[in-house]
């Protein structure tokens, strides 16, 4: 004769599982919504390089130039680049 085992009581589990999920979604959308609204001044940015081109004429192979140039942000808003920025480099005539 085996004992009887009491029903178990997946009412209460559901009943607190639900609540759990909701309140997880909603902690994860207010934190993706401040992530990107961070800095979300409303302005709008705008990017100024001191130089547009730099010619150094001929250089001979393994000589090395160096130059600096200078990025500003004369606009409102914050300035963010959406890629790593480069230089392109292009051969004369």
């Amino acid at each position: 004769m085996g004992r009887r085992q009491k029903p178990r009581s997946t009412g209460r589990r559901a009943a607190l599982t639900w609540p759990i999920i909701v309140f997880g979604v909603i902690l994860v959308a207010a934190a993706v919504l401040l992530l990107t609204r961070q800095g979300g001044d409303g302005g709008i940015p705008q990017i100024v390089v001191d130089q547009q081109q730099i010619d150094y004429g001929y250089v001979k192979f393994g000589e090395t130039r160096a130059f600096e140039v200078s990025v500003a942000n004369k606009g409102t808003g914050v300035l963010r680049f959406e890629k790593k920025p480069y230089i392109e480099i292009l051969e004369g005539c």
